[in-house]
C-alpha cells in the first residue's frame, strides 16, 4: 500500500510548482511569430521584469536554462585571459566560475565554505591587493540553491566600493528573484541572471540577464561575445525576431505573461517577497523545534543568511536520502536532493536534502511538507524533538494577526 495516490506535489528547489493558469495560458495554439498579439504581448513583460529586480537597466531574454544565462552574462563582458573572482558558497559559485574558465577567463576561488555567508572584509582586502586592477569580474550568487546561504548583496558592493576597485559586479539570483529582496539598481549589481523556473512560476527554459550601463561599456570591448549569446539584438531589435535570435519560446511566453499577472500586478512583488518571508520562517520554526541529537537541522544557522526560497537540512547518514525517498513513495511529496554537500556517491551524500518554497506557495503546501515530513521521521525512527509543527502553525497565525492590525 502507497499512500502517495492524490496529486502530487514538487517540494525541491526548482523547478517550482506550477499555477493551473499559467499552464492554462500556455495551452492555446502557436501564434504568428513575426506581428500581432505576440510582439505586442512581449512588449508589456520587458518592463515587468524589470519590476521584479528593481531596475531601469536592461534585461534580454534567452531560450536557455541558469546555465545559458550565466554564459550569456560573461560572454557579454568578458574577454579571453580577463581574471574573474569567484566568491564561493556552494556548488552553484563554483559552477558559474567554471563557465567563465571555459571561456578562456582565469578565474581565483574566494571560498567561503557550506554554512555561511560570503565575508566582505575578505573581499575588501583581497581588492585592495589588486592594485593594478587585474580583476575584471566578480561573480557571486545571492542564494546558493545548494547550501540555501543568502549572501548580504548590499554588503559585498560596499566592500567593493571600500576598496575602490572597478571590476564588474555580477549576481545570480536563479534560486531567489522574487522570493529573497533584490534591489539591483541600489545594491549596485551590474549584471543579474534568473531563469524562469523558480520564483517566476513558469517552466524551465527561459534565462534572464539583466545588465545596466556599466555592464554595456564593458560589453563593447568583450572579445568573448558571440551571436546567439549577444544581449544587444535582444533589447535594441529593430524587428520582433531579433529580440530572440530567432524563432521566439512563444509559449513560454504566454506562460510567464500569466505568472507576472499574478506576481506585479495581482499579488504584488513586496506583498510576494513578505509572503515567502513567512513560509520560509515556518519552514525554520519547524526544524528549530524538532532539533535534537541525531536528528534533522537547518544547514545555515543564523537566520539572518537563510534564503527564503530554499532550506538544505543535514542529518545523519543515510537519514536524508532514506526520508526523500519515503516522502515521495508515501506521502507523494519529492524533496530536493543534498547537492555538493558531500562527495556523489558517498555515504555522507545521504544525509542531506533539500526543501523548496518558492514561487506558487501557501500555507497548506508548506504546511503539508512539513507534516509529512514528520509521518517521515516517525516511520523511519528519524529522532525528533516534539512542537515543530506548532512552531511552524504559530509563524503562520502570527503573521496573519499582524496583518490584520496593520491594515485595521
Amino acid at each position: 500500500m502507497s499512500l502517495a495516490y492524490g496529486r502530487p506535489y514538487l517540494a525541491i528547489p526548482g523547478p517550482s510548482a506550477l499555477p493551473d493558469r499559467v499552464l492554462q495560458a500556455m495551452h492555446q495554439p502557436a501564434p504568428n511569430i513575426y506581428e500581432g498579439a505576440l510582439p505586442e504581448m512581449v512588449e508589456t513583460i520587458f518592463p515587468d521584469l524589470k519590476t521584479v529586480a528593481r531596475t531601469r537597466g536592461e534585461v534580454a531574454i534567452y531560450i536557455a536554462n541558469g546555465h545559458g544565462a550565466w554564459e550569456a552574462a560573461l560572454a557579454n563582458v568578458l574577454s579571453r585571459g580577463d581574471k574573474v573572482l569567484v566568491l564561493s558558497t556552494g556548488h552553484f559559485a563554483k559552477g558559474w566560475g567554471n563557465v567563465a574558465a571555459n571561456l578562456g577567463a582565469q578565474i581565483e576561488v574566494m571560498e567561503f565554505g557550506l554554512r555561511g555567508p560570503v565575508d566582505p572584509v575578505r573581499v575588501a582586502e583581497r581588492l585592495r591587493e589588486d592594485t593594478a586592477h587585474d580583476i575584471k569580474a566578480i561573480l557571486c550568487v545571492q542564494v546558493d540553491t545548494a547550501t540555501s546561504v543568502r549572501n548580504d548583496v548590499p554588503a559585498i558592493r560596499a566592500a567593493i566600493d571600500e576598496a575602490g576597485h572597478p571590476a564588474l559586479f555580477l549576481l545570480d539570483c536563479i534560486a531567489c528573484l522574487a522570493c529573497d529582496d533584490l534591489r539591483m539598481d541600489d545594491w549596485g549589481v551590474d549584471v543579474m541572471v534568473a531563469g524562469s523556473q523558480k520564483g517566476l512560476m513558469t517552466p524551465p527554459g527561459l534565462g534572464f540577464v539583466y545588465f545596466n550601463e556599466k555592464a554595456s561599456q564593458a560589453r563593447a570591448k568583450a572579445d568573448c561575445v558571440t551571436a546567439y549569446w549577444d544581449w544587444l539584438p535582444r533589447t535594441q531589435a529593430d524587428i520582433f525576431y531579433q529580440y530572440f535570435f530567432g524563432t521566439a519560446p512563444t509559449h513560454h511566453l504566454f506562460g510567464l505573461r500569466e505568472a507576472l499577472n499574478m506576481l506585479v500586478h495581482e499579488e504584488g512583488i513586496d506583498a510576494a517577497l513578505a509572503r515567502h518571508g513567512v513560509l520560509a520562517r515556518a519552514v525554520w520554526a519547524a526544524f528549530d523545534g524538532w532539533a535534537t541529537e541525531g536528528g534533522v537541522s537547518l544547514n545555515i544557522v543564523d537566520p539572518a543568511y537563510r534564503s527564503h526560497a530554499v532550506t538544505a537540512l543535514r542529518c545523519a547518514a543515510p537519514h536524508g536520502a532514506q526520508l526523500r525517498s519515503w516522502m515521495e513513495q508515501e506521502a507523494g511529496v519529492t524533496l530536493g536532493i543534498g547537492l555538493g554537500m558531500a562527495a556523489p556517491g558517498s555515504p555522507e551524500a545521504a544525509g542531506f536534502f533539500r526543501i523548496g518554497h518558492m514561487g506558487h506557495v501557501n500555507p497548506h503546501m508548506v504546511l503539508g511538507v512539513l507534516t509529512s515530513l514528520q509521518a517521515g521521521m516517525d516511520a523511519l525512527d528519524v529522532p525528533y524533538a516534539p512542537g515543530g509543527l506548532d512552531a511552524a502553525a504559530r509563524v503562520v497565525a502570527d503573521a496573519t494577526r499582524r496583518s490584520k492590525e496593520v491594515s485595521a
